[in-house]
């Protein structure tokens, strides 16, 4: 790019390009401020066109490009963790606090990768209690609408910890690593697993989500009936 610049300018200035600096945003002949011009004049004669002000042989236009190609994907890391409560007369299912411990490498802007996280974990938790495709017997879809698909909203999302930590990776300059799965892989599992915990007495397992309320008021009655 910058020999470029030099080219356009030294053909403007009818100089040699060796002859020319870059400073303060203009190219200028060395030892002679006053004689140059500015970038945007540079820019301008290098544009397409039949009354461009590009010398011979110059592409027009002033960008470049270049690659750089790891030599692997970088591998981000996470431990979830929630509290939740199960209704006994509802089977409805909620978290009362959920907390991630995210390393994401190096956070170039923490506050973008803060919301990343924040979001992911509301999508997850909406695919662990609420989302669902439903078909009826002739294979139409039952809940083709956000009448009857729920998603998450803001009454639905419990107090959420997020604590971000930076173990730089060795497999680029910056130290980056992914972040946009990471919020939302987990909490299905996470949510399941605590179900599954509150029911131990009855062994209950379930094996996909949403978790359904009428599922787990059965679980729930077969553990009283298993107390008395």
């Amino acid at each position: 790019m910058r020999r470029k610049v030099l080219a356009v300018a030294g053909h403007m200035l009818e100089c040699d390009a060796d002859d020319l600096e870059l400073r303060d945003g203009r190219a200028i002949v060395r030892g002679v401020p006053s004689l140059g011009v500015t970038l945007k004049e540079i820019a301008q004669a290098a544009r397409p066109g039949w009354d461009h002000g590009r010398p011979p042989g110059v592409a027009p236009g002033l960008e470049a490009t270049a690659y750089f190609e790891p030599p692997t994907v970088t591998w981000s890391y996470a431990a979830h963790a929630a509290i939740v409560e199960l209704d006994r007369a509802t089977g409805m299912t909620s978290v009362k606090k959920y907390v991630v411990v995210h390393d994401a490498g190096v956070l170039i802007n923490p506050k973008l990768a803060e919301g990343q996280v924040l979001g992911g974990v509301c999508q997850g938790l909406g695919g662990a209690l609420l989302e669902e495709m439903v078909y009826d017997s002739d294979a139409q879809l039952l809940t083709g609408s956000l009448a009857d698909y729920l998603i998450p909203t803001a009454v639905d999302m419990p107090t959420i910890e997020i604590i971000h930590r930076e173990t730089p990776s060795p497999l680029n300059a910056l130290g980056v690593k992914g972040l946009g799965e990471g919020g939302a892989i987990a909490p299905p599992v996470v949510i399941a697993n605590a179900v599954c915990d509150a029911l131990r007495p009855v062994g209950f397992e379930v094996f996909a989500t949403p978790l359904r309320p009428r599922v787990l008021v059965e679980a729930m009655a077969g553990a009283a009936k298993l107390r008395t």
